[in-house]
C-alpha cells in the first residue's frame, strides 16, 4: 500500500470506482453493505446517503437492497462508500437535459424550509416560495410529501445549484387553456362563470381561464347603482358573450340576457281584470305610464284616468305618485298593459240633474280623446 491511503488498492477498488454493493446492516448513522467481488466491509456514512439532510440512515435505505456506489476513500479496515455522489451523477445528466428542452415532471416535496420547498431528484432542488404558486401562500406545511409539477428555471451544475418552479408550470397551462378558450369563443354563447372581481363599472368573471366584463349595464334588467348589489366575488354565474376581441383578449359578457325579461309570465303576474299597485314614472297628453313591476310599465289612458272629464293627466297625478290600477289588457308579446285607475274608483255622485247639460258634445269630444289615445298606442 502506497502512503497516499486515497489511492489505495483493496480488492482492486481505489477512490472514484462505482462499486454494487447489498446493504447487510442499517445503523442509526451509517450503513454497512457487502461489497461484490471486495472481503473489505463498506461503510456509507449518513451525510453520504442522500443530498437531503438524513435524520437516521433507515429513511434512506433498507436492509438487503442493492446500491451502486463511488468508492470516496480507502482505508484498510474498509471501503468508505457515498451513495449521494452516484445519484448525483446519474441526475445532474437528466436535469440538463430536462432543463434544455423545458420539460415539466412531477417530483414529491421532501421537506419545507425557510423560504420555500426541497425537492429530492438526486441532487437537491430548491423551490422559492415565489415559485411555489401563482398566487401568495401564507403557510406551506401542507406542501410537504405533495407531489407537484415543475420546471427547472436555473441549473449550475458546477455550483450544484437547481432551482425549481411549479408557478411557471400553472402559468404556461392557464396561458394555454386561455387561448384554447379565445380560439372556440363565439359571441352568442351561454357559459358559466365565477365572478372574479368587482369594480364601479361592473364585474370580471372567469370563463374558463379568461376573464369576460360584465358592464354594469348587462347585470340586470333593473337600474343597478353598484355591482356590488347584485353579483358577489366566487359567485357562479350564467353569461352570455356578446363580444371578443381576441387581440387584446377583451370579452364583453351579459348577465342580464340571460334572466327573464322583466315582461316574461307578465300575464300571469298581472293577469286582466288583477289590481296592482305602481308608481306613475311619466306623465304625457294623451294618460299616464305606471311601473307595476321592475322594468314593466303599462299606460293609464287619460279617458282611464278618472269619472271627470280632465283636460291633462297633470291635473289628476304626478309623476313618483303611487297608484292602484286595474289591468284591462296586456299583451306580452308587444310588451303591452293598458291600465285603469278610474275602474277601481267610485263615480263622484251629484246633487244636480246631469240632463240639464248639453252632454252629447261632451261625450263626443271624449270618445275623439279615446279614438286618438287608441292611434298613439298603436304608433307605439
Amino acid at each position: 500500500m502506497t502512503e497516499d491511503m486515497n489511492q489505495v488498492e483493496v480488492n482492486n477498488y481505489k477512490v472514484g470506482d462505482q462499486v454494487k454493493a447489498t446493504v447487510s446492516k442499517v445503523e442509526e448513522k451509517q450503513v454497512i453493505v457487502d461489497v461484490e467481488n471486495s472481503k473489505t466491509d463498506g461503510i456509507i456514512p449518513i451525510s453520504e446517503l442522500s443530498s437531503l439532510h438524513v435524520e437516521k440512515a433507515s429513511d434512506a435505505v433498507s436492509e438487503g437492497d442493492v446500491l451502486e456506489l463511488e468508492v470516496i476513500k480507502v482505508e484498510e479496515e474498509a471501503l468508505i462508500l457515498s451513495k449521494r455522489k452516484i445519484d448525483a451523477l446519474k441526475a445532474w445528466d437528466d436535469l440538463e437535459l430536462k432543463f434544455e428542452n423545458g420539460d415539466v415532471f412531477e417530483a414529491e416535496v421532501k421537506d419545507v424550509v425557510k423560504g420555500g420547498l426541497v425537492v429530492d431528484l438526486g441532487v437537491r432542488g430548491f423551490v422559492p416560495a415565489s415559485l411555489v404558486e401563482d398566487y401568495f401562500v401564507e403557510d406551506f406545511s401542507d406542501y410537504k410529501n405533495k407531489t407537484l409539477t415543475f420546471k427547472i428555471v436555473e441549473l449550475e451544475k458546477d455550483k450544484n445549484r437547481l432551482i425549481l418552479s411549479h408557478r411557471a408550470v400553472v402559468q404556461d397551462q392557464k396561458e394555454k387553456q386561455k387561448a384554447n378558450v379565445l380560439d372556440n369563443l363565439e359571441s352568442g354563447q351561454v357559459l358559466e362563470g365565477v365572478v372574479q372581481r368587482i369594480t364601479d363599472f361592473g364585474a370580471f368573471v372567469d370563463i374558463g381561464g379568461v376573464d369576460g366584463l360584465v358592464h354594469i349595464s348587462q347585470l340586470s334588467h333593473q337600474h343597478v347603482d353598484k355591482a356590488s348589489d347584485v353579483v358577489s366575488e366566487g359567485d357562479k354565474v350564467q353569461v352570455k358573450v356578446l363580444s371578443i376581441d381576441r387581440d387584446n383578449e377583451r370579452i364583453s359578457l351579459s348577465i342580464k340576457d340571460t334572466l327573464p325579461g322583466p315582461w316574461a309570465g307578465i300575464a300571469d303576474k298581472a293577469a286582466k281584470g288583477s289590481t296592482q299597485s305602481g308608481i306613475v314614472k311619466r306623465l304625457v297628453s294623451f294618460g299616464a305610464f305606471v311601473e307595476i313591476f321592475p322594468g314593466v310599465e303599462g299606460l293609464v289612458h287619460i279617458s282611464q284616468i278618472s269619472h271627470k272629464h280632465i283636460a291633462t293627466p297633470q291635473e289628476v297625478l304626478k309623476e313618483g305618485q303611487s297608484v292602484e290600477v286595474k289591468v284591462l289588457d296586456v299583451n306580452e308579446t308587444e310588451q303591452r298593459l293598458s291600465l285603469s285607475i278610474k275602474e277601481l274608483e267610485e263615480p263622484q255622485s251629484s246633487n244636480y240633474n246631469t240632463s240639464n247639460y248639453e252632454l252629447p258634445e261632451e261625450t263626443k269630444g271624449f270618445q275623439l280623446g279615446e279614438m286618438i289615445g287608441d292611434q298613439l298606442k298603436k304608433l307605439k
